[in-house]
């Protein structure tokens, strides 16, 4: 007999119907959704980076007035800087600008 704060105890086996549920979940999701699910957090990246650079492009070297609500912002964005100044400032080859997604296939 098992004790009640043993975890093992709570474990139920999982029926072969759920998993094969999950797994056609999974593969609908592969084939259908994850391409949407990825551009949209590809245009969120932009977005986010071109908010950045609209409130803070100071610190990167674009020549923006400061503004006041930046400065009531800047807590909260403090630990997105390193990474944001870093994006924009890296170097960049022509082919980075277009997007090379598998549109119609």
């Amino acid at each position: 007999m098992r004790g009640e704060s043993d975890p093992v105890a709570f474990r139920r086996e999982v029926p072969k119907r759920e998993r094969s549920r999950g797994a056609l979940h999974d593969f609908l999701f592969g084939m259908f959704g994850f391409e949407t699910s990825q551009q949209a957090l590809e245009i969120r990246a932009s977005m986010e980076t071109m908010f950045m650079l609209v409130t803070f492009g100071d610190m990167v070297g674009v020549p923006v007035l400061p503004p006041y609500y930046a400065l009531r912002l800047l807590p909260y964005v403090v630990p997105q800087l390193r990474t944001w100044q870093r994006r924009v400032l890296r170097e960049r080859e022509l082919s980075d600008a277009h997007e090379y997604h598998l549109h119609g296939l």
